[in-house]
């Protein structure tokens, strides 16, 4: 039987804008996730569709997305799909997650990070501050420029 257990250990969390507990349930594929009543923690891959975890929402603690490569984007819309479907929980980006791509992923909804090479806390924390305005209405909360001149 093929080990479906994924997940970083909450050690591995660099960087999390959270106040409750770090979850420390081992995440289990998409595929793993749907055929259990048990699992609290998922790992999305690049290509698993986010919209099969809808109905489940209310059972899920801890949804990493896997960034296999610094390249591959459709992490984003994984947790803004999430996002915009009222979850509440967890968002973890794991693996090749990059300085440049942060305050991006803030944005789209992802609250906790765990790259796969230890990033710069002063670079990180210039590039999550780096933007007081914002274009794109967003998870996060910030209202765009647009709307701030517009009311």
């Amino acid at each position: 039987m093929p080990d479906n257990t994924l997940g970083t250990s909450p050690d591995d969390v660099q960087f999390r804008f959270r106040d409750d507990e770090v979850v420390d349930h081992a995440a289990v594929t998409v595929d793993s996730f749907l055929d259990q009543s048990n699992a609290a923690a998922v790992r999305i891959e690049p290509g698993d569709n986010a919209r099969d975890l809808l109905p489940h929402l209310d059972r899920i603690k801890l949804v990493e997305v896997n960034f296999p490569s610094f390249m591959d984007g459709r992490g984003y819309s994984s947790a803004r799909v999430l996002r915009e479907a009222g979850y509440e929980g967890e968002i973890r980006a794991v693996g090749e997650v990059l300085i440049d791509q942060l305050a991006i992923m803030r944005r789209c909804g992802f609250d906790a990070f765990a790259p796969d090479n230890e990033l710069d806390a002063a670079d990180a924390e210039h590039a999550f501050s780096l933007w007081d305005n914002v274009y794109q209405k967003t998870t996060d909360g910030r209202a765009p420029i647009w709307q701030k001149r517009h009311g």
